[in-house]
């Protein structure tokens, strides 16, 4: 079975560069469906969000995957484009964006709420102290959703106090399972070799993040000489927060900036 895409033809005259969406842990192509996908097909973008294998409804077993099978799934779907798309992760997408760029050269890239280019190791003893019978669930089942498995978690690493009701209760049942053997890939396993990546990059946070930090996010930026820019009142999930258009607009107004 080929990999679910979620595609939004461009309106209008078409840009020549298309873009790719990669998710995050716990979620699949939908994630970018409620909204950025219509945002940027409706200014002249071709715009794809992938499943990457074991998410949303891609074939795999979530258990085992591990990151070399979701950069292969980037490169594959990059590869099926009429031209080479500027590349959006987000999460667990961000670091495995950061994975397909070592040996991959896209246009360029959007980094949102991704994982740090040194690895999870702060956000895991983080987790680990907030949560410790949690954490200790997470090790003992080899899987990551005793993360998110409550509402109240989901609120806590994937919004913020202040995300309305709603939005946290329309995403919260669209949660899966997530492959804990990829978790320790970005815990030390398979960190993204900074040197080797030269794309022009844009770095993207929310102050409010409950799994990385701002100053995680800029410690990124800085380490690829980034465009970096902190969200206030906006929590991890950035492309689905009160403000997402926000959000969307920064990508837009950089990508315009660079004639993408």
């Amino acid at each position: 079975m080929p990999l679910e895409v979620i595609s939004q033809p461009a309106h209008g005259d078409a840009k020549p560069t298309p873009l790719l969406f990669v998710h995050g842990l716990w979620h699949g192509a939908w994630c970018w469906d409620d909204g950025f996908l219509a945002y940027f097909a409706a200014r002249g973008y071709h715009a794809h969000a992938v499943s990457l294998s074991g998410h949303g409804s891609s074939p795999g077993a979530i258990r085992w995957i591990r990151s070399p099978r979701l950069i292969r799934d980037v490169i594959d779907t990059a590869e099926r484009l009429p031209n080479r798309p500027v590349l959006i992760g987000h999460s667990m997408g961000g670091y495995i964006v950061q994975k397909v760029l070592e040996r991959y050269t896209a246009p360029a890239a959007v980094l949102v709420a991704s994982l740090p280019h040194y690895g999870a190791l702060p956000a895991t003893l983080r987790f680990a102290r907030r949560h410790p019978l949690a954490f200790v669930k997470t090790n003992v089942t080899l899987n990551m959703r005793p993360v998110v498995e409550t509402p109240a978690l989901a609120r806590e690493h994937l919004f913020w106090r202040g995300t309305p009701d709603a939005i946290v209760a329309a995403n919260f049942p669209r949660l899966q399972d997530d492959s804990y053997v990829l978790y320790l890939d970005m815990l030390a396993l398979n960190l993204p070799r900074t040197r080797k990546i030269k794309t022009p990059m844009l770095v993207l946070g929310g102050a409010e993040d409950g799994i990385f930090k701002p100053g995680e996010i800029r410690a990124t930026g800085a380490a690829y000489d980034a465009e970096t820019h902190i969200f206030p009142n906006m929590g991890h999930n950035l492309m689905s927060d009160a403000g997402w258009e926000n959000v969307a607009a920064a990508i837009a107004a950089w990508l315009e900036s660079r004639h993408s």
